[in-house]
């Protein structure tokens, strides 16, 4: 069995009703052999995460194939009686190559885990069926009726209306939201005993704010506040979790897809965070379900080994227009551009030779400006395409206000 790039090979499923308490939740997660795979060694936390994803163990076809089978099943089958009495106890999981039920564990969307888990450094992954299922999972997984997180202001519009309209309403969860630039006030907005979560984005979505992550993550960690970062802009840039962060979210839609014909998610952390959320009786994930098809979870898996020659390609070019763009007079923000604000931080906390990011913004003042040069950029010259999302292999342009985001 190979060593991957975290410390567990499989999460535990378990039956057993566990308590309220977090030394409960997050009890160490043990691993068990499995067969078929590739020898391999690599230190816990390499800090290249390609590095990390080439030693992740190897799992091969049924029948040898050098790629993974699709487990395509929704329920499983097992020889002996006895057998599936182990499993509903949690004895018998699927890091011993046990599974009962494909919305539980599947061996493809699992394998796609331990993947995920590799790039960003941690113990464990789960797939999810879309970026906002991992984000509202664990948050609903962190907090109970009456909890308290405190957030960046600048977010996607989709996780700013869960914080803001959904958890409040159906939850009684409510949300702080601060400058994260300004390390007093989150300090400030942090509630001892009530706050559970600290939630930002790595690179923020769509003003390319770079959050300081392990000055807040001491932050956080002096309250003993989790804290949770969204990395979907920053791949391979950035390693929240090596920085120290506990959990890490993530859009596989974009970079990690590359092609725009996806849409998934994933949580990656602690394997006892991951355990603890697919509980048979109090799990987020078990019970709310935003189950990965496994066609798409291999789909994936065929993707992530070249990532990192995405990466680069796409930081490269967005410093390239970034640079080009501001030559002609226009107002530019990126990363990768001495004048932004952020770029000796995110410059000291990137892993090596991943650049800067592959989103760019130019203020054109006013939305019609911002417009007319969008059509004039797909129209006109053929150059990129007036569309939502990121991390295809065109350039994707949309308008924010009065800013043109360039992706």
């Amino acid at each position: 069995m190979a060593d991957a790039a975290f410390n567990s090979d499989a999460v535990n499923m378990s039956s057993k009703k566990r308590s309220g308490s977090s030394d409960d939740q997050w009890d160490q997660f043990s691993a068990a052999k499995k067969h078929q795979v590739m020898n391999k060694t690599a230190p816990p936390h390499a800090e290249d995460p390609a590095a990390a994803l080439a030693n992740a163990r190897h799992e091969f076809g049924e029948h040898g194939g050098v790629n993974m089978s699709i487990e395509a099943s929704a329920t499983f089958t097992v020889m002996e009686p006895e057998t599936m009495r182990r499993m509903f106890s949690g004895e018998l999981g699927p890091d011993r190559d046990f599974f009962i039920y494909s919305r539980h564990f599947n061996p493809t969307v699992l394998n796609l885990g331990r993947l995920m888990a590799a790039l960003e450094g941690t113990e464990a992954a789960y797939c999810t069926a879309s970026g906002m299922a991992a984000i509202s999972s664990v948050l609903l997984q962190l907090c109970s009726s009456g909890g308290h997180v405190v957030a960046s202001r600048t977010l996607y519009g989709g996780t700013h209306a869960l914080l803001t309209h959904f958890l409040p309403r159906a939850c009684n969860i409510t949300t702080a939201f601060v400058d994260i630039r300004d390390h007093e006030m989150v300090r400030r907005e942090i509630v001892e005993g009530r706050t559970k979560v600290l939630y930002f984005e790595s690179v923020s979505n769509p003003t390319l704010t770079v959050a300081n992550v392990p000055e807040l993550c001491r932050i956080a960690h002096e309250k003993g506040v989790t804290v949770v970062v969204d990395n979907t802009f920053a791949p391979m840039v950035l390693s929240p979790a090596r920085l120290g962060a506990d959990v890490v979210v993530h859009s596989i839609s974009k970079y990690i897809s590359g092609g725009a014909d996806i849409i998934a998610g994933a949580v990656c952390g602690p394997a006892s965070l991951v355990n603890s959320m697919m509980d048979l009786h109090q799990g987020a994930l078990m019970l709310l379900g935003p189950t990965m098809n496994p066609k798409v979870a291999f789909e994936l898996s065929e993707r992530l080994p070249h990532l990192a020659l995405r990466m680069k390609e796409h930081c490269r070019r967005a410093l390239v227009y970034a640079t080009r763009v501001k030559k002609l007079g226009l107002k530019v923000v990126y990363p990768g551009l001495e004048d932004h604000p952020d770029h000796a931080l995110l410059g000291s906390m990137a892993n090596k030779d991943y650049g800067y990011g592959g989103i760019l913004c130019v203020d054109m003042e006013t939305e019609e400006k911002a417009n007319r040069l969008m059509n004039h950029l797909q129209n006109s010259t053929q150059f990129g395409l007036m569309a939502v999302s990121l991390g295809y292999y065109e350039t994707l342009m949309s308008c924010s206000g009065a800013a043109l985001v360039v992706r």
